[in-house]
């Protein structure tokens, strides 16, 4: 049931935006997706980064990322009939593109978010696909931990050897900066191109909450 947030006071603007982030996306199980898969009941749309689709994902899912989820390409990939289920990894991300969708008002009740993601999918048993030459760290946990070590080698640095080497972490605050006003990362774009990101079809977007 879509729980929608009460408001008493603000423009009609303001309380639709507050109804739009208060909705509790529609929930199926993946023992559910499973069954409506096989009777051809359903689209499975993957909204993961890429690299994850590429490394692990489950037969005959589409890929849309959230990173540019489009509910209008999303309700293209569906035939006549078909129910729309989103998954993520663990059900975060599919809520929030469930969520997305749900500005299309009239598809509302045929649009789903599968419980638990693909984490639940493989717990019930249910078979995924893995390529096993993709990279094991997602693009996003390798711009991560680049960007950590960048700024913790750089303010070691600059407190142990060098006041100037603050330029360091300076510089990575500024890339991220970059990369949060334009959504374009320069850093998982070069990442990217590495052969071991290569191989697993690694995408080059830097998005936020990509761990869900």
């Amino acid at each position: 049931m879509m729980m929608f947030a009460e408001t008493t006071t603000g423009t009609a603007s303001s309380a639709a935006s507050a109804t739009t982030k208060s909705l509790q996306p529609h929930e199926v199980a993946p023992e559910d997706v499973k069954r409506w898969l096989s009777e051809g009941r359903c689209v499975l749309i993957d909204v993961r980064e890429p690299d994850e689709h590429a490394r692990e994902r489950i037969p005959g899912s589409r890929l849309l990322p959230l990173s540019r989820f489009d509910p209008q390409q999303a309700a293209a990939m569906a035939r006549p009939g078909q129910a729309i289920v989103l998954h993520c990894r663990s059900g975060r991300r599919s809520a929030d593109a469930w969520r997305m969708a749900s500005s299309l008002t009239h598809s509302r009740s045929n649009v789903f978010s599968m419980a638990g993601g693909i984490e639940a999918w493989k717990q019930g048993g249910h078979p995924v696909e893995v390529n096993t030459r993709a990279a094991r760290i997602s693009l996003m946990r390798q711009v991560q931990l680049v960007i950590g070590l960048g700024v913790l080698a750089g303010s070691a640095l600059a407190w142990f050897v060098d006041p100037r080497f603050v330029v360091v972490p300076a510089f990575f605050g500024a890339g991220l900066a970059f990369a949060g006003a334009t959504g374009t990362c320069g850093l998982a774009t070069l990442l990217g191109k590495m052969p071991w990101n290569r191989a697993g079809g690694g995408g080059a977007t830097c998005s936020a909450g990509s761990c869900g």
